[in-house]
């Protein structure tokens, strides 16, 4: 069954699910969305969004090294207890993000962290970019929203495509080991050194 993209968005933006759990949902119920909340919530997914409220001030600080040692990174992933924080499922998630933070290089975990400088220099390029195009405001306005979007998908973390992938992004991975190990987690800040870079900078919530 063809489920809209929009639906799934939908169900998304209501529980807090990621976009293939959506999309599976959907499919299940026929595209009806109170069912797919339902089939859920009864599956356990939809509880992780309720935990994302909890303190985490367990975890680990997890190191990832790779290309024989000229390249590094350093995470801090934050979990509700030192049990789950032991847990292999809690290593293999920081393992897989230190994986994407050493191949992407992200600039921040979300996008509220990037500054607003920032922004703003890119919004001026995206805008006399969209202009050469000769379309009317509205669309350009629009066409500046989606180089912004594919911007954020690009730079934060966890709106990145996960590598291993592509049809999950690093905060589903974040969404369904909240589900699996009953706690709320947080990818608190990270580290990440290269051989030859000098301006390091800690990336942090």
């Amino acid at each position: 069954m063809s489920i809209d993209a929009s639906i799934v968005k939908q169900l998304r933006e209501k529980t807090g699910v990621g976009m293939m759990d959506c999309k599976k949902a959907l499919v299940e119920t026929a595209g009806n969305v109170d069912e797919a909340i339902n089939y859920l919530r009864k599956s356990g997914i939809a509880k992780a969004e309720k935990k994302g409220d909890r303190v985490a001030k367990e975890g680990l600080v997890f190191s990832y090294i790779h290309h024989g040692g000229r390249l590094g990174v350093l995470v801090e992933l934050n979990c509700e207890t030192d049990f789950v924080a032991k847990t292999d499922g809690f290593s293999d998630l920081a393992h897989n993000i230190s994986m994407q933070i050493a191949a992407t290089n992200p600039l921040t975990i979300t996008r509220d962290e990037i500054d607003q400088s920032l922004l703003d220099k890119e919004k001026e390029i995206f805008t006399d970019q969209a202009k050469e195009s000769g379309k009317p405001k509205e669309i350009i306005d629009k066409i500046v929203e989606g180089r912004f979007e594919k911007y954020y998908a690009e730079s934060c973390l966890l709106e990145q495509q996960f590598i291993k992938d592509p049809d999950r992004k690093i905060s589903d991975l974040i969404t369904d080991a909240v589900s699996t190990l009953g706690e709320n987690i947080v990818i608190n800040r990270f580290s990440r050194f290269s051989v030859g870079e000098s301006n390091l900078t800690e990336k942090s919530k």
